[in-house]
């Protein structure tokens, strides 16, 4: 069952994650800890454990959700960043990185909307039987 839509919508927000973790590395906010490094590996296992877990539609929204909090998290991290960084608005650095999360949170809640579609669906063909 890897031919959902809800699969092209997760698959969408791992490579958000992973277009996250080479466009942000020299994000330094707490020194020398590579927070969005952690935070971006993290993502993309959290994305194909949801992918394999198909076959468990409560665990797949759960992991949907964790990634939408920690995707989240990194946005707001992300903007904070960015607002403090020195060059004014017009410094061509700034800007590309907090678009990853936010489509990365987009296509997570869209998966969700799919995964709470199919499992109405199994549920109505279980009451038929």
């Amino acid at each position: 069952m890897l031919q959902r839509i809800q699969t092209v919508w997760i698959f969408l927000a791992i490579l958000g994650a992973i277009f996250l973790f080479f466009t942000g590395q020299d994000f330094s906010l707490f020194g020398a800890i590579p927070f969005v490094t952690i935070a971006c590996v993290a993502l993309v296992l959290l994305g194909l454990l949801s992918i394999f877990s198909y076959k468990n539609r409560k665990r797949q929204i759960l992991l949907n959700l964790i990634s939408i909090i920690i995707n989240a998290l990194l946005l707001g991290l992300l903007a904070y960043w960015l607002l403090n960084l020195s060059g004014g608005i017009n410094f061509p650095e700034k800007g590309i990185e907090p678009f990853f999360p936010f489509l990365s949170v987009i296509c997570l809640f869209i998966a969700n909307i799919f995964i709470r579609k199919d499992d109405r669906l199994v549920k109505s063909v279980d009451r038929l039987r």
